[in-house]
Parts: structure tokens; sequence; C-alpha cells
């Protein structure tokens, strides 16, 4: 075999190690995140704002996972949802986790403002 065909292939390899091995820790990262969350009781109101944080965790870990799962071009939701147990309020609140502004929005004048690079 050619040496640069046998680094090239050592390389393909390594990616995709590391490609498994992801989705790995984002399978893991879900299945606590969906354990935690049945963990929670829903009854009181202070319990209901704990119940949401979960869920949003929840639906970040599945999304996250899913992201993962696609780009090992694994492309069926269906089967991480039936095999995971994934309830429909984590589904519906898959997505990244909203972020507050570390600084209050301020606004700018047409001076400030830049032209669209498009």
């Amino acid at each position: 075999m050619h040496p640069l065909r046998f680094g090239y292939a050592a390389l393909e390899y390594e990616i995709a190690e590391e490609r498994v091995s992801a989705l790995a820790r984002l399978g893991r990262r879900l299945e606590a995140a969906l354990t935690a969350l049945a963990a929670c009781p829903r009854t009181a109101n202070s319990d209901r704002k704990i119940h949401d944080g979960l869920v949003e965790q929840a639906g970040y870990a599945l999304w996250l996972f899913v992201v993962q799962r696609e780009a090992c071009g694994l492309n069926k939701i269906d089967h991480v949802i039936q095999v995971y147990g994934v309830p429909n309020e984590v589904v519906a609140r898959m997505g990244p986790l909203a972020m507050p502004s570390k600084h209050p929005t301020r606004t700018i004048g047409a001076a400030e403002a830049r032209a669209p690079l498009f």
C-alpha cells in the first residue's frame, strides 16, 4: 500500500472513531437528561420551574445527539425517540439552549449600523 493511502486511511479511521465516541457520549448525556426529567415530580409551582428546566436540558441533549447522528449518516429521529422513550414535551423543545445576553440590548443609530454582507 502506498504510504499516502495508508496515512489517509488511518486518518479516516481516527475520524470515524471520534464520531462514534462523540455519539456515545451524547447518547449517555441524553439518557441522563431523560432520567433526571423522569425523576422530577410534577406537583407544586416551584417544581414546575425545575421541570421546565429539565425539559429544556433534555431538549438540548436530544438536539446534540440528533445532530451527531446525522453527522454519522444516521437520519431517522423516529428511531431515537422510540428507543430512548423521549417524551413529546422534550421533542417539542429540541434545539439549542436560549442564552441570555450578557450585555443589555441597546438601539444603534443608522451611522453605527453596517450594511448587509450579501
